[in-house]
């Protein structure tokens, strides 16, 4: 095992493995799909090329060990994506089909092996309540670093803002109680003894004149005792931002990475780094040099940015 193990969370925004009929006539289209299941790929092209080519520029960028991803179709697309833009750089991929009616997931490649496995996603309030309480999944992943060691992710991609972060608050607070409660189940009374992270796109941010004051939705976790945000070791809070909305022009952190009170204990001096060089050229605050052939408004990464942080285990 390396001395230091590097995890990331990436939103890497739609990785879809679809593909589109083009220049050919319905006739053709029809053929292309017979008895349902069976593709003539001659007529398709896959979508989205020059974009997850530089997705993967910003895969590779953050150099991560294990990076958990949300917005994945399903584990074809995540293979598919790992072979062809990443060379196999992931000897391990995980997903597993959630709630959302779009199809985009939480996922998981990994250079270590799976243990434990377990997901959330039929988790209700009650045994009698109809809807489920995470809008994807909970989902929870041991990662075997030896023999010897291992750390336990909680992947997340809470509910989104569309439609409004107050009229949407309520479900994301009712979400992050949910997996406080299962890191208590899972580690009983003093949660801040164990070794795990929590990690994923939380869809809210940060209030305050110094951005430490977690939204009501988020606080459920953000408020424990036993948990640090590492983002908050980035000094200038103006600089803890890894999501661009183009349309009201705002950059928030909405990505997070959040380590039991003993992991962050072992690594005081770790700092996440944010790679936003896949961000298009309209998120004028991006200071680097982007990535060859990142766009105005598209090809892009994401409108997400990696975060990465390295640790000792």
């Amino acid at each position: 095992m390396p001395q230091t193990f590097r995890i990331a969370t990436f939103n890497c925004e739609n990785l879809f493995r679809r593909f589109l009929f083009k220049n050919h006539s319905s006739a053709e289209a029809e053929r292309a799909i017979r008895e349902g299941f069976i593709l003539d790929r001659r007529l398709l092209t896959t979508h989205m090329k020059k974009a997850r080519k530089i997705t993967a520029r910003a895969v590779k960028a953050v150099k991560a060990d294990v990076l958990a991803l949300q917005e994945v179709e399903n584990l074809d697309a995540l293979r598919h994506f790992n072979t062809r833009f990443l060379n196999s750089r992931y000897k391990y991929q995980l997903v597993i089909d959630g709630n959302d009616p779009r199809a985009i997931d939480v996922g998981i490649l990994s250079r270590y092996p799976f243990g434990r496995i377990r997901t959330h996603q039929f988790d209700k309030k009650s045994p009698r309540a109809r809807s489920k309480i995470f809008s994807r999944d909970c989902l929870e992943v041991e990662i075997l670093l030896s023999r010897k060691k291992s750390l336990t992710l909680f992947v997340n991609h809470f509910k989104s803002m569309m439609g409004g972060r107050s009229q949407t608050m309520a479900r994301r607070r009712e979400q992050t109680t949910r997996v406080a409660r299962i890191i208590a189940e899972r580690y009983g009374s003093n949660p801040a003894k164990a070794k795990f992270v929590i990690l994923g796109d939380f869809n809210d941010y940060y209030e305050g004149a110094n951005l430490t004051h977690p939204s009501h939705g988020l606080s459920p976790l953000l408020g424990k005792a036993w948990l640090v945000d590492v983002n908050l070791r980035i000094k200038k809070p103006q600089n803890r931002w890894a999501h661009f909305w183009a349309k009201k022009k705002e950059y928030r952190q909405l990505d997070y990475i959040l380590l039991s009170k003993s992991l962050a204990k072992a690594n005081p001096t770790a700092v996440p780094k944010i790679e936003r060089r896949g961000l298009p050229k309209r998120a004028t605050k991006v200071t680097r040099k982007r990535f060859p052939r990142v766009g105005d408004n598209t090809p892009k990464a994401s409108d997400h940015c990696p975060v990465v942080i390295a640790l000792k285990i």
